[in-house]
């Protein structure tokens, strides 16, 4: 599937949609709270989001068989649930799902009590003791996400030992403050987290909007006109508000007050230079404002976005090169270099934050330009063409 996207005037306002990443733990604790509703989940969420309540309500529902979409966050969040819950269960994934490693998480848990078999599905089956769990922490927050949720269930207490230092930390803090609005509160020690175990969840909380999701529209400001986005918590934990500091550092004028973020244009915006780390949904955004700045911008700290939906690494320099703006990747940084984009076809390779980034340059660009895969977008943000068309945008899918 194609969309076309013609050069366009954006300006004007748009609201946030619901953070995924709140969303998934909040549904999580809301099902071992044995609340009556997992989440209120309707057509308005993201594939990915419905992925991790569908699988919440056939594990209520007595069923062993979990269809994971294409969430990595639901399968890594599911694997330690499921094996603390105890049984045989079995995960089917779509996309790329089953080819994102686990392995770490499976040593894990295999150390603990549990069992898998491997091949176009993940089967699991025992029963998950307390005790110490170590865990690599710079391939994925979100094992440890997984752990952090599912060892409070156990009868005894347990300990998660990190065997290297942590990656994307603000993925952490969301699950802890997720989890303390449950009544859990995991101790952090000098290498890891102390869980207790026979722990209660109580309590309820509303998502927040989301900032990677924002990201798009907040760059839109700095490249195009005034564009603003409410329902924002300017307060949040959520390791994608780095965009307003990257924002910031090209140049752009940017305004926040009560939950609205305003972004627009300046006389001329500059390279920049970040650690994608804690940040590394925000990379394909900054790119694309990166191809807009005067001079070479550079993004370190990008080694893991090899193993996302696409190789991101990749993807996005193809989808910058396919706008004809200059870019490479060293082995430690990928580097952008400014310039003019020109109307391009571009492959999301089934990735929606190369939609999303691909989006702004076709926007911008001379022409019209062909995003090929543009459903891709459903993973996260099903109404980003209506939020886009909302504000300006010029496009029409086939």
């Amino acid at each position: 599937m194609m969309i076309r996207v013609r050069k366009s005037h954006i300006t004007g306002r748009v609201d946030a949609i619901v953070s995924k990443s709140f969303a998934h733990r909040i549904a999580i604790c809301n099902f071992l709270a044995k609340s009556g509703t997992i989440l209120p989940c309707d057509d308005s969420y993201s594939d990915d989001i419905k992925a991790t309540v569908r699988c919440l309500e056939a594990i209520k529902s007595g069923k062993t068989q979990l269809d994971c979409g294409e969430s990595g966050s639901t399968l890594r969040f599911m694997l330690p649930l499921c094996a603390a819950i105890g049984g045989e269960f079995e995960f089917f994934g779509h996309g790329k799902l089953m080819e994102r490693p686990n392995d770490e998480l499976f040593s894990a848990l295999e150390s603990s009590g549990i069992k898998f078999e491997q091949g176009k599905t993940i089967k699991l089956s025992g029963k998950l003791k307390s005790g110490q769990y170590k865990i690599r922490g710079d391939i994925s927050s979100q094992y440890i996400s997984g752990l952090l949720m599912a060892l409070p269930i156990l009868d005894g207490d347990s300990t998660i030992v990190l065997t290297t230092p942590m990656v994307s930390t603000g993925y952490i803090d969301i699950t802890l403050k997720v989890l303390k609005e449950y009544g859990i509160t995991p101790t952090r020690t000098g290498d890891g987290f102390i869980v207790k175990g026979g722990q209660t969840f109580k309590g309820s909380m509303d998502v927040e909007g989301d900032w990677s999701n924002a990201a798009p529209f907040l760059c839109m400001g700095a490249i195009f006109d005034k564009v603003s986005v409410g329902g924002l918590n300017l307060d949040s934990v959520q390791g994608d508000k780095f965009i307003i500091d990257i924002l910031k550092m090209a140049g752009a004028d940017v305004r926040q007050k009560d939950g609205l973020v305003m972004v627009a244009p300046t006389d001329k915006l500059k390279a920049f230079s970040f650690n994608a780390e804690n940040c590394p949904d925000l990379v394909p955004v900054a790119s694309a404002l990166a191809a807009f700045c005067d001079g070479k911008t550079e993004i370190y700290g990008v080694e893991r976005l090899k193993i996302k939906e696409s190789d991101r690494i990749a993807s996005t320099i193809k989808m910058l090169e396919d706008f004809n703006i200059k870019a490479d990747y060293d082995g430690q940084k990928i580097t952008v270099f400014g310039g003019e984009p020109l109307a391009g076809k571009v492959d999301s390779f089934n990735d929606h934050r190369i939609v999303m980034a691909s989006t702004i340059l076709a926007l911008a660009a001379d022409g019209e330009s062909q995003i090929w895969g543009y459903k891709a977008i459903n993973k996260s943000f099903p109404q980003f063409f209506e939020c886009v068309k909302a504000i300006g945008g010029d496009f029409d899918a086939m």
